[in-house]
């Protein structure tokens, strides 16, 4: 046990004794961070409003035999602007919900942060890009390792007439190999798809309103069904 630095993205935070929260993060380093910040919860607290979530701070760590605790913290990046309005906060916390049932505890997660981080920042914009939670989704179904198929059917590798979708295949799917399961997609819908999932989220191509609602559904029941579990934030939002 000793000192270490460390920083990381505030994940969630959950009361812990009378006075203390456990602070659940995202450390490019250790993957997901439980530490615990002592007094945080009284009003003069030293950390202030440092650890609130979405915030991407510097630590310094006491390690602890279960727990390590927060003893120094300093603002990196508050993403001040994407807290300003319902929306930001929903696709934030959809991010973050995503990133905290990817990430595993002392297992290192660049990938994964540096998502999260990018994403993020595309949100603390004066106007953010409507499919950046979409091409957020996609993205985290390539860190997990379960990147739909979206420009090759996922049965037969033909680029032709994709039409389909299936999330227990993989993806997109021709005509000719249609599968229970799979469903119609509307025109357009699957070059969308791809643009979102290859584009950087700073630069996301123009959004297609015709398209952007179906867009998001698909991203997010694909994840959903390769996670095994439903995005709760992302149901505020009805999607």
């Amino acid at each position: 046990m000793g000192i270490r630095h460390d920083q990381g993205i505030v994940l969630r935070s959950y009361p812990f004794g009378e006075a203390d929260r456990v602070v659940v993060l995202l450390s490019p380093n250790h993957g997901k961070l439980r530490t615990v910040a002592k007094g945080v919860r009284k009003t003069k607290s030293r950390f202030g409003g440092r650890l609130e979530p979405f915030s991407h701070v510097d630590l310094v760590l006491y390690e602890g035999r279960n727990l390590d605790t927060i003893t120094q913290v300093s603002l990196v990046e508050p993403f001040h602007k994407l807290r300003a309005d319902l929306n930001r906060v929903v696709a934030a916390a959809t991010m973050v919900e995503v990133a905290d049932a990817v990430a595993q505890e002392d297992e290192p997660t660049l990938r994964l942060f540096l998502l999260l981080h990018r994403g993020l920042k595309a949100l603390d914009v004066d106007d953010p890009h409507p499919d950046v939670v979409t091409a957020y989704l996609l993205k985290a179904a390539s860190v997990v390792g379960v990147a739909p198929s979206l420009d090759a059917c996922a049965a037969c590798g033909r680029d032709e007439n994709l039409v389909r979708f299936n999330f227990a295949e993989g993806g997109v799917q021709c005509d000719s190999c249609r599968s229970p399961g799979s469903y119609a997609l509307r025109a357009g819908l699957t070059d969308y798809l791809a643009d979102m999932a290859f584009a950087d989220l700073a630069e996301l191509p123009p959004v297609d309103q015709s398209l952007s609602r179906d867009a998001m559904g698909v991203a997010r029941r694909f994840l959903e069904y390769h996670l095994e579990r439903r995005l709760e934030s992302l149901a505020v939002l009805d999607v």
